[in-house]
């Protein structure tokens, strides 16, 4: 049964918001603390666990809404992300019931496209161009409680986390955009907003941990989170009312968008190894819960199979994780909402990876 709870708590410590290409979703670090039964040596008050989880992903495809749009790959003027990010997370277990966790995610994005260099003559159709970023994410911190005491109910328990996301992360990076300045020179700007380290906002956070012990090999597990963040604008320019004016003249600026993710799936552990699956379901809603929704963002959502496994060491843990996308969707955004008619319904695209891969160690200190 140890088995089982040890896994939970491994599963827990790796969900991680990640961007999914143009719907920027970042970093959000550690989502659940710790879960288990008392006689664990994770339930000990006054002990530690360090996780470190590293990410990967390559998106390019477009969609608008949920279409797929393959002549973008065919005539080559795609956008391509890649992204490696790192979550350092320290989290604390005061006693069987409370813990308390820090977030500090390490970025590294590089972009290339065409739209954005080549302004404003040949747009699209001149050479690629790629742009960067690299340093610190935004730092989160939470504290996580028990509902039901673990001792009276070591099959089945649900935590509730309370935390705050701070605006550590640089939200106006810049990098040279090519072929844009006087005379077809590079000029410095701001990157675009999916490969920013940060979003601008102070933002809350509110999560749901959830386990229910089946068998003595098999469990499940279930995740919610989200994040909300009241600043409407981090004033950083987009440059987008250079792409499209006057329509996207309301775009000039960059929103600081809420974000949601959701998990639900099972375990089942074979002598020191834990074989998870499950789905998961991440996105940029359209409005905020809390503030102004106005401004630049690229509201969308991705649902995708999550398998995972598990290696158990003593008080290390290996593990391996692989998101692979199963539905996209680049929602309507304020602006394509405004834009809209009877006659002609407008969505713009946004670019969505296949797969993210994660690996990453956790133990107790």
């Amino acid at each position: 049964m140890k088995k089982i709870f040890t896994i939970i708590i491994i599963t827990l410590l790796s969900v991680k918001g990640y961007s999914q290409g143009c719907v920027a979703i970042r970093s959000t670090g550690g989502i659940c603390s710790l879960t288990g039964h008392p006689d664990s040596a994770n339930m000990k008050g006054g002990s530690w666990v360090f996780n470190s989880n590293t990410r990967y992903f390559m998106s390019n495809k477009h969609y608008k809404g949920d279409v797929y749009q393959a002549a973008r790959i065919k005539a080559g003027n795609e956008v391509i992300n890649h992204q490696f990010a790192t979550d350092l997370t320290l989290i604390r277990v005061f006693n069987d019931r409370w813990s308390a966790m820090i977030d500090v995610p390490i970025i590294s994005n590089a972009r290339s496209s065409k739209y954005e260099h080549n302004m404003p003559a040949n747009i699209g159709t001149g050479e690629r161009h790629s742009t960067h970023s690299f340093g610190l994410g935004d730092v989160r911190i939470a504290a996580y409680r028990w509902l039901f005491n673990p001792t009276t109910s070591p099959q089945a328990n649900l935590q509730v986390g309370l935390g705050i996301k701070f605006a550590t992360g640089d939200y106006n990076y810049k990098d040279y955009w090519q072929n844009v300045g006087p005379g077809g020179t590079p000029e410095l700007r701001t990157v675009d907003q999916s490969i920013q380290l940060g979003d601008g906002g102070t933002g809350l956070t509110l999560e749901l941990n959830g386990f229910v012990a089946v068998a003595k090999h098999i469990g499940l597990y279930g995740n919610a989170f989200y994040l909300s963040n009241p600043r409407q604008n981090n004033g950083v320019r987009t440059y987008r009312e250079l792409i499209a004016p006057p329509r996207l003249a309301n775009e000039a600026i960059s929103s600081v968008p809420d974000q949601f993710m959701a998990r639900l799936g099972g375990n089942f552990a074979v002598d020191k190894f834990v074989i998870s699956a499950g789905a998961r379901a991440e996105g940029i809603p359209v409005y905020d819960l809390i503030g102004g929704s106005g401004d630049f963002r690229r509201p969308g959502y991705v649902i995708s199979v999550e398998p995972s496994l598990t290696y158990q060491l003593g008080k290390v843990n290996l593990y391996t994780s692989l998101q692979r996308a199963v539905y996209r969707k680049r929602t309507q955004s304020v602006t394509d909402k405004a834009s809209s008619t009877n006659a002609l319904v407008v969505n713009g695209d946004a670019a969505f990876a296949d797969y993210s891969v994660n690996v990453g160690i956790s133990f107790r200190l």
